[in-house]
């Protein structure tokens, strides 16, 4: 190698030492500034340095960003929570880090995207790339994720940002963005875990969706294991399947999509294994309203805006979950802004109607709204009709077809010897599936199970003709009460005729006297009809 090739790889190997110690130093300085930057300058001048470097770069930048975060004030944004279940379908071998979580009565597996992680998704050939960022929060006990029970210790605030080309803004929003929600609710749709809400009366002042708290439905009542008549229950299905396909029916005709079903009968009859096998097979989350906890008609308002779509709320044992006043009475202007003021605990029958046929019945789709009672005959009619208790089920006592349904269910088995002498037994005696179901687990053996529910029955029809000849015997004591206290009524009246009738020797005068007393007698009648 001569001189002058050796004075030159020195030179090159010189210059590439300088460089590098340059870059060395550079980087040190940029990763002490943002340190410095990070740790003493307040958050909001940090904020606007970014925003200005942002704003720099992004000028010469092709390049668009959607921000989507987690909230948009209270409420949760749709668009977040869509592109969390999107994106978990998108994840590809590129990606080193996901996050996965499964709680214990649900069968899938949740997968998601971990922070800055990218994920690339392409749609009619146009290339969107989502990033999800986490941005921790100084002052954790002034946050909180009602989503999160943890969130007030992570204390973070997450956000999407989606990148694409400028050129492209209109397709991604106008068509990217709307095709992701609904892919998404589908996919959401499918890998669902049932939920069952209750009113959690202590965030019943705050943000009203937290008010409904909520833990997994794992209840196995199905279509196929429910214990009841066989063509009321086919009827249920097919009236099911209907309303859920006839989105664009009831869009059509102007109606709220919804239906509301109506369960009576005694109790024991199933309808809460009804409304379950209704969930299950919709695949709906059920909300259970306990009415006495709601204060007014205001409150039961905003907390059905709350409830989610695709869902059924119930109301069970209606007549006697609250005295329900006069639809046509109309809530006192309020004197007291005390929330526990009784006089305005109440709920109104107008507000339920209201509620579940009015205006606010529109603000939202495809739900369910379900009444149970055990005395149809106790309900206002006003209830009953069409529009708001659209189906009427009766779910009666134990039937040879619902007998063959729990034998099927608990023992097994389709036919034997003993049945037609047990159907004889249900169909002259009144007695509940709950009845027959506690008398079908009392044994192992086949046989000694149905003997033993033989002899129960038996046992069951004569307390059943006891407890009819005792009420028979209270109904008859009241009504010779009744006819006692009318007879004496007729006697008291009668001696206040003979009264007058002596009070004077001539006979005009006490005929004058008999027409006044019939006056003040027909007032005081009237009055006390009246107050009654």
């Amino acid at each position: 190698m001569s001189s002058s090739d050796s004075s030159s790889a020195e030179s090159r190997l010189a210059t590439a030492k300088t460089v590098l110690t340059t870059a060395a130093s550079v980087a040190a300085t940029a990763m002490l500034a943002r340190s410095l930057l990070q740790d003493y300058l307040p958050d909001e001048v940090h904020d606007y340095i970014s925003y200005g470097f942002r704003s720099i770069f992004g000028y010469f930048s092709s390049q668009m960003t959607i921000i989507i975060e987690e909230f948009e004030g209270f409420a949760h944004n749709e668009v977040f929570e869509a592109a969390e279940a999107y994106l978990a379908t998108k994840i590809s071998p590129s990606n080193k880090r996901i996050k996965v979580s499964k709680h214990e009565k649900e069968n899938n597996y949740n997968v998601s995207v971990e922070r800055n992680e990218e994920v690339v998704d392409t749609y009619n050939g146009v290339k969107f790339q989502w990033i999800l960022y986490c941005r921790h929060v100084e002052s954790s006990k002034h946050f909180h994720n009602p989503r999160d029970l943890n969130s007030t210790l992570k204390s973070e605030v997450r956000s999407f940002e989606l990148s694409f080309h400028k050129k492209f803004k209109d397709i991604a929003l106008e068509s990217y963005l709307p095709f992701m929600v609904k892919r998404a609710r589908l996919v959401k749709q499918e890998k669902k875990t049932l939920k069952i809400f209750t009113l959690d009366t202590e965030n019943m002042y705050g943000n009203y969706s937290d008010a409904w708290t909520s833990v997994t439905l794992d209840h196995p009542s199905t279509f196929k294991t429910l214990a009841m008549d066989s063509d009321v229950k086919i009827s249920v299905m097919e009236d099911l399947n209907k309303f859920v396909k006839r989105r664009d029916f009831y869009k059509r005709v102007g109606k709220a999509w919804k239906r509301g079903y109506l369960l009576y009968g005694p109790p024991g009859t199933g309808k809460s294994s009804l409304i379950a096998a209704m969930a299950n097979h919709l695949n709906f989350d059920i909300y259970d309203l306990e009415l006495t906890a709601v204060n007014n008609n205001s409150e039961l308002r905003r907390l059905l805006i709350a409830t989610a779509n695709r869902s059924i709320l119930i109301v069970e044992d209606i007549d006697c979950s609250l005295e329900l006043k006069d639809r046509t009475s109309d809530e006192p202007p309020r004197e007291s802004d005390d929330v526990e003021d009784p006089r305005y605990k109440k709920v109104t029958l107008s507000g339920l109607l209201n509620f579940i046929d009015g205006l606010w019945s529109s603000c939202g789709d495809e739900r369910i709204i379900i009444f149970t009672t055990n005395y149809k005959e106790k309900l206002d009619a006003a209830l009953l009709r069409p529009g708001r208790m659209d189906m009427h089920i009766h779910m009666s006592y134990c039937t040879p077809s619902t007998f063959k349904a729990l034998t099927s269910n608990y023992l097994e088995i389709k036919e034997h010897r003993l049945f037609s002498k047990i159907e004889e037994g249900i169909e002259a005696t009144e007695v509940s599936p709950a009845e027959v179901a506690e008398q079908l687990m009392r044994n192992d053996s086949v046989d000694k199970v149905l003997e033993g529910l033989i002899e129960f029955l038996k046992v069951k029809k004569i307390e059943n003709e006891q407890d009819k000849a005792k009420k028979e015997k209270e109904e008859l004591e009241n009504k010779e009460k009744t006819n006692k206290g009318k007879d004496s009524g007729v006697k008291k009246s009668t001696e206040e005729v003979e009264e007058q009738l002596v009070r004077n020797d001539r006979v005009d005068k006490i005929l004058e006297g008999l027409v006044e007393l019939l006056k003040v007698k027909k007032i005081d009648n009237d009055q006390d009809k009246s107050q009654t």
